[in-house]
């Protein structure tokens, strides 16, 4: 560096306090947009003080618990995963932060960082997380040694998390800042679902077992930063200050680790050409290759082309595979759970069909303005009949071998495999109302997806949804009373044995009905054609 470079640096204003007012001011302006938006971020930033609030006397009242550094340990470990994987769930969340807007200015990483780092405490996110801290830090620290290393170990927490973040989005930020990055955060509601019933499971066993049954994972967590932070504020309570001094040293480790890989990601960045669009100029030489090989396995004609469609949906379109990964998931986490929990019961397995069985309901919905190339090909009811048949065929295709091993899986561990066949047969039946319902209200009752954003319906359509699916949801569980309620009598008459017959007959009666239908519905479907690409386009 020249003596001018050197000058230059040493009058150049400081980065830090600039991001830090372009940061409150781009938030207040963003506030100005909207009464809506105002108030809506009011009431989250009143719903989250309040309950970091509550989180922080939670924690203070655990002082002196026996489990105190269990709970404080653990929890300071979920938020920091927490930290890891907000910005791959929701990487428009925090927009005044993303480093690719900034690579046209002349600025060194280094210094970059810092001032990145100091903007990024500035938020609801880091409060929340400043206040858990504080909490944990009081209900672990005895004496005054240990009040001491609180105070670093709350300051080290709150900077391993906040770089943990921004380390995070930015070794992804080309991808999460693309169109198909941010369609990634629409399967945040498979996080949610999953984690949500992996919560209920855990707190059914811990009311069951208790606290100390999580001693052995919080004794493996509090070496792992910024828990270690934590657990050198317990440590030094309890007079092992080597041990202390070892996870404090650990954690300051992990902050310098994150902070260089923060740095070199921006380094990275602003040093190299975006590749996105390189990649998608060059000729794809192995489209030719397997362009058609999912359709030779296919039937022949329109029947076959539909079904490819629809699968390549399934495995192309973000919000159609989001809707088919959350069904699958829950379909197989719901009747497992319970199985495990030991109150669960064989026919929780017909979970697994109905949930999958939803996805027949507004099928022209996912197609959004595309429609109108499906519609310029639908002339006759006997056009719509094919187009319908093969759109349930896909849906079968994936169906029927997972509904069978979910029930496999459910009986096997309840040890109920007498009831196997009769669960299947059930399911079987109650997926071929579903989809002779759902064809029906595709026709009668569509709406839009919107493509962007996280909604599943178009604004002023949310009533056209709910008749869809609720209603179509009952008009299947009527349909399924024949069934249902012979299972019903074989039981009550103490016929058992002939509960296997429920198997062949469910699958009769599933495609008799999904058959009848999709007959009734394509009549329908060639007469609407006009309003259903209305409805559809709106997104």
């Amino acid at each position: 560096m020249t003596t001018t470079d050197t000058a230059t640096a040493r009058t150049s204003p400081a980065i830090t306090p600039v991001l830090i007012r372009l940061k409150l001011s781009l938030l207040r302006n963003g506030l100005r947009q909207s009464t809506g938006r105002r108030a809506a971020y009011i009431a989250s930033v009143t719903v989250a003080l309040l309950f970091a609030a509550l989180q922080l006397l939670g924690l203070i009242a655990l002082r002196g618990n026996t489990h105190a550094a269990t709970v404080c340990v653990l929890l300071v470990g979920v938020l920091a995963l927490g930290w890891a994987v907000m910005p791959l769930f929701f990487p428009s969340g925090d927009e005044t932060l993303d480093p690719t807007r900034l690579v046209m200015l002349p600025l060194r990483p280094r210094p970059l960082v810092r001032a990145l780092l100091a903007a990024s405490l500035v938020g609801i996110g880091p409060l929340f997380t400043l206040c858990l801290a504080a909490g944990a830090a009081v209900a672990l620290a005895h004496g005054a040694a240990a009040a001491v290393t609180g105070v670093l170990a709350v300051v080290l927490t709150l900077l391993v998390c906040v770089a943990l973040a921004r380390a995070v989005a930015a070794a992804n930020i080309r991808l999460l800042t693309s169109r198909k990055g941010r369609d990634l955060a629409v399967l945040s509601g498979l996080v949610v679902a999953v984690g949500a019933q992996v919560v209920n499971f855990g707190a059914q066993k811990l009311g069951s077992s208790g606290v100390s049954t999580l001693d052995p994972a919080a004794d493996v967590v509090r070496w792992i930063p910024p828990s270690a932070a934590l657990g050198a504020v317990d440590a030094v309570s309890e007079g092992a200050y080597a041990t202390a001094a070892a996870q404090l040293a650990l954690t300051a480790a992990a902050l310098l680790a994150l902070l260089a890989l923060w740095q070199r990601s921006l380094t990275r960045l602003m040093t190299t050409p975006d590749g996105s669009t390189i990649a998608a100029a060059q000729p794809d030489k192995g489209t030719s290759r397997t362009s058609g090989a999912l359709g030779g396995l296919l039937p022949a004609g329109r029947t076959g082309t539909v079904m490819e469609r629809s699968l390549r949906y399934v495995w192309r379109d973000p919000k159609t595979k989001a809707a088919w990964v959350t069904s699958l998931a829950i379909g197989l986490i719901v009747p497992l759970f319970n199985a495990l929990q030991g109150t669960g019961s064989v026919y929780f397995a017909c979970f697994a069909g109905g949930m999958l069985g939803v996805l027949m309901y507004n099928q022209f919905g996912q197609d959004t303005s595309a429609f109108w190339m499906v519609a310029m090909t639908i002339s006759s009811p006997r056009d719509a009949y094919v187009e319908l048949r093969g759109r349930a065929l896909a849906l079968l295709l994936i169906t029927l071998p997972y509904a069978a091993l979910v029930t496999a899986l459910t009986t096997a561990m309840l040890g109920d495999w007498p009831a196997l066949p009769e669960v299947l047969g059930l399911s079987f039946a109650l997926l071929g109302a579903m989809l002779a319902t759902g064809a029906w209200s595709s026709a009668r009752f569509p709406y839009s997806i919107p493509q962007e954003g996280y909604k599943n319906v178009a604004p002023g359509q949310a009533g056209l949804a709910w008749i869809s699916i609720v209603g179509g949801m009952v008009a299947a569980a009527l349909l399924c009373a024949p069934v249902l309620a012979l299972t019903i009598w074989l039981h009550a008459s103490g016929a058992t044995s002939w509960t296997w017959l429920l198997l062949p007959l469910g699958a009769v009666y599933g495609t008799t009905v999904t058959e009848l239908g999709l007959r009734l519905s394509a009549p329908r479907l060639a007469r609407r054609l006009p309003e259903i690409l209305t409805a559809v386009s709106r997104g």
